[in-house]
């Protein structure tokens, strides 16, 4: 009984369209920033290097280097601070997580492009 019921909780909290992305993928995580009373969209663009969890405890971590320095943040799938997530390129990966990347340095932190249908359809 409380398991059916965790399930109709979890399921009104999570949101409807997300978009398909795997480890490897570089994205852009729009998220909404409080200024005071002001609310505005903060971008934070870079390499998802690791999935976690499921259901509406499922966090995605994303990273990239700023000024010579790697940042990585966690976001929550389902947040609602996450506005939205778009998909700049994927990449052909090997591995589930890749947190190998944090060692890496300038050109070693390239990843290669998957290749799709579609855009072998649109060249």
């Amino acid at each position: 009984m409380s398991e059916e019921l965790m399930k109709v909780v979890e399921k009104a909290s999570m949101k409807e369209e997300v978009p398909f992305f795997e480890v490897g993928d570089t994205v852009d995580v729009h998220t909404r920033i409080l200024e005071g009373e002001k609310e505005r969209i903060q971008v934070f663009t870079g390499v998802v290097i690791a999935r976690s969890g499921s259901g509406t405890r499922e966090m995605f971590t994303v990273r990239r280097i700023v000024q010579g320095e790697g940042v990585e943040r966690k976001f929550p799938l389902h947040g609602p601070r996450i506005a939205k997530i778009e998909v700049q390129r994927s990449g052909v990966v090997r591995r589930a997580k890749l947190y190998y990347l944090r060692d890496r340095v300038g050109k070693g932190t390239k990843l290669k492009e998957r290749r799709t249908d579609q855009d072998r359809k649109g060249s």
